[in-house]
């Protein structure tokens, strides 16, 4: 047995070659020959950077990495022809469901066509109720009264991995919201979920099968049911035994009037599988994207002191200067003005989706004039754009929440030149929740405590490979009682 898997790595690990060895002679550009070497590790941390360099130097915004078959553009007219004019012709297409299949499913995410308006209408009908964003907003200010602060005040004076206090936070909460479930991993003794390490795991692998050079890597290693896809199998085999768990009690009970998103999805499908992969897609959307969001805020406003001390000033105004605990209503948080700036300010310069690709179903040419071919990948990186004077001006690289300001009012800007949260057809149901839950979080930490981040000034987040923006090593911090009130 040992010897015919000796023989099956082996021939992997020549058919790797040989894919590599073909791709060369075909491709001697620098940029390919850059991402096939990984020389542009030598001058930047991330690759998300290295492609913000490069689509700096390009008259259009817009690169071909050619060894990926994949357009990369921070053009905002070729977003808003991606995302809107002709939707149709860039959909998430087969490739992106056969790397992300096994994790989401036929969940939102991963899939196109009817199963995908059939889904939106009705996320999009349920995440529209009053209803159920009053109950959104209730589950976060329990958390945070209940869980979030009392561990804080239990660890004054100790250095925590905050990145890993805002994923446990947003894992308990999104669980509730989802399907009434509650994992505890933001109890005192912060213990480990079966769940969460899973779930972990899971969504880390699968955005790994994206970075390969040939998809034939991960499948056969899928086929053969060895390293890190034997792993992924595992981990999905947990989250679906699970998932299952949680449908089969809904079942028992009366999910009818329950508010929590599977309940309500329970009611019109029943279809358990997919009922499971619309679940998981929430929880990956709602759990990953809000903690990477507060991660680099916090560690913005450890560089700029001010920002801190302008919306405390802002909470005064709204709310009074007695803290005691008091967290902000619905309505008081809707009137922060500059804090709703800082947070877009924020995840303009970090966002926790740093790019999103589609697939050109029939032959295309973008409005710069780059001629795109049916099949290939066409990715536009809003982390990129957050770092391009045509779009922000010189001072782009500079954390200004002042920025998003007009009178003192808050002012949205083009969702085509800040795709963050998309934009167009597909633009993200969750955007409202998952803002007023980011300014929840951040004004009842800021009100309450002074944190000092453990990383020096001039020490920029480094990112792991994922799905969404992880910070590698974390976000260490010393929490304090604030002193001045």
């Amino acid at each position: 047995m040992a010897t015919i898997l000796f023989f099956l790595i082996l021939a992997i690990v020549l058919s790797i070659l040989l894919f590599l060895s073909r791709l060369k002679p075909y491709c001697e550009c620098e940029i390919c020959k850059s991402y096939l070497n990984s020389t542009w590790s030598l001058e930047f941390k991330n690759l998300c950077d290295w492609y913000s360099y490069l689509l700096k130097k390009s008259p259009t915004g817009t690169i071909h990495v050619h060894v990926l078959g994949n357009v990369i553009t921070s053009n905002p007219n070729n977003v808003e022809y991606m995302l809107k004019t002709n939707f149709d012709n860039f959909p998430k297409g087969k490739q992106f469901s056969t790397i992300l299949g096994d994790l989401l499913g036929r969940g939102i995410f991963a899939v196109d066509g009817e199963m995908w308006k059939f889904q939106r209408k009705m996320a999009s009908l349920e995440l529209g109720r009053v209803s159920i964003r009053s109950y959104a907003f209730d589950i976060v200010s329990d958390e945070i009264r209940n869980r979030l602060i009392p561990l804080l005040e239990s660890n004054i004076h100790t250095v925590l991995d905050l990145q890993d206090v805002l994923r446990r936070f947003s894992f308990d909460s999104i669980c509730k919201f989802s399907f009434g479930m509650d994992p505890g991993c933001l109890k005192l003794s912060l213990p480990d979920s079966d769940l969460q390490e899973s779930f972990d795991l899971a969504s880390k692998l699968s955005a790994e099968r994206a970075m390969t050079v040939s998809p034939l890597v991960w499948k056969i290693k899928r086929s053969l049911n060895i390293g890190s896809e034997k792993k992924l199998k595992e981990a999905i085999e947990k989250v679906d035994v699970l998932a299952e768990e949680v449908i089969i009690q809904k079942r028992k009970n009366d999910f009818s009037s329950q508010n929590d998103v599977l309940s309500r999805f329970m009611r019109n499908i029943d279809d358990d599988k997919l009922l499971r992969d619309i679940i998981v897609s929430f929880l990956l959307a709602g759990r990953d994207t809000v903690a990477s969001g507060l991660t680099t805020f916090f560690w913005l406003l450890a560089q700029h002191p001010h920002v801190i001390n302008e919306i405390r000033a802002e909470s005064n105004r709204v709310m009074g200067k007695t803290v005691n605990g008091t967290l902000a209503t619905f309505e008081g948080i809707r009137e922060m003005h500059f804090l709703t700036a800082a947070i877009h300010e924020s995840i303009r310069l970090f966002p926790p989706v740093q790019f999103d690709s589609k697939f050109c179903q029939e032959d295309d040419t973008l409005p710069d004039g780059t001629f795109v071919a049916k099949g290939t990948r066409v990715t536009y990186h809003p982390y990129a754009m957050g770092r391009m004077e045509g779009i922000w001006g010189k001072d782009c690289l500079e954390f200004k929440p002042e920025r998003w300001l007009e009178d003192g009012v808050f002012k949205a800007q083009c969702p085509f030149k800040y795709p963050v949260f998309q934009g167009g057809v597909r633009v993200c149901l969750g955007k409202d929740l998952s803002i007023v839950e980011m300014k929840s979080v951040a004004l009842a930490l800021i009100r309450q405590f002074d944190f000092q981040v453990h990383l020096a000034k001039d020490q920029a987040p480094k990112f792991m490979p994922g799905l969404t923006a992880t910070v590698r090593g974390g976000l260490p911090i010393m929490v304090q009682k604030r002193r001045e009130q």
